[in-house]
């Protein structure tokens, strides 16, 4: 799905230069951190071949059209990880925005600590459960440092 970025430098009041303003194409990326009863979080190692190979990520995808980004997480649980949820039991929690190449992204965290079954790589990925002081021995894209800081925030 794709969205709109709108970044006038601007103050009260100002006015607005049009040739410092920007309407830039982008994605919308929805994350889930599954929490369990420890507060760790269920991060996924993404496997050789796939962009940014071997760094480890939440689990989730990016925003079709007409979707929600619960409707999102609960396809992209079935997906990966073949666990179930409902839009209940999914509360969003943060966002951020990050640029790769000319692209930009905006990522939505959402928190999950109830679902059914148990998390199984269906993607070939490795999977890991990470305590909140750990997450920094995991590499991961730079779009997610931000999240996991502030979920760490959040647990620790």
């Amino acid at each position: 799905m794709a969205f709109d970025v709108f970044c006038p430098e601007r103050q009260p009041g100002a006015v607005i230069d049009t040739d410092k303003t920007a309407i830039l194409p982008g994605v919308c990326v929805v994350a889930i951190a599954l929490l369990d009863k420890d507060n760790r979080v269920l991060l996924a190692q993404r496997p050789e071949g796939k962009q940014m190979a071997g760094l480890w990520e939440f689990a989730g995808g990016k925003l079709e059209p007409g979707e929600t980004p619960e409707a999102c997480i609960i396809r992209e649980l079935k997906e990966e990880l073949d666990v179930d949820t409902s839009a209940s039991c999914l509360s969003p929690f943060t966002f951020t925005t990050h640029i790769y190449g000319t692209t930009p992204f905006l990522i939505l965290l959402y928190l999950c600590r109830r679902w059914q079954g148990i998390p199984v790589p269906k993607e070939g990925q490795n999977l890991v459960w990470v305590k909140p002081q750990l997450y920094n021995q995991y590499p991961m894209p730079e779009a997610n440092v931000p999240l996991m800081a502030m979920l760490r925030d959040l647990l620790v």
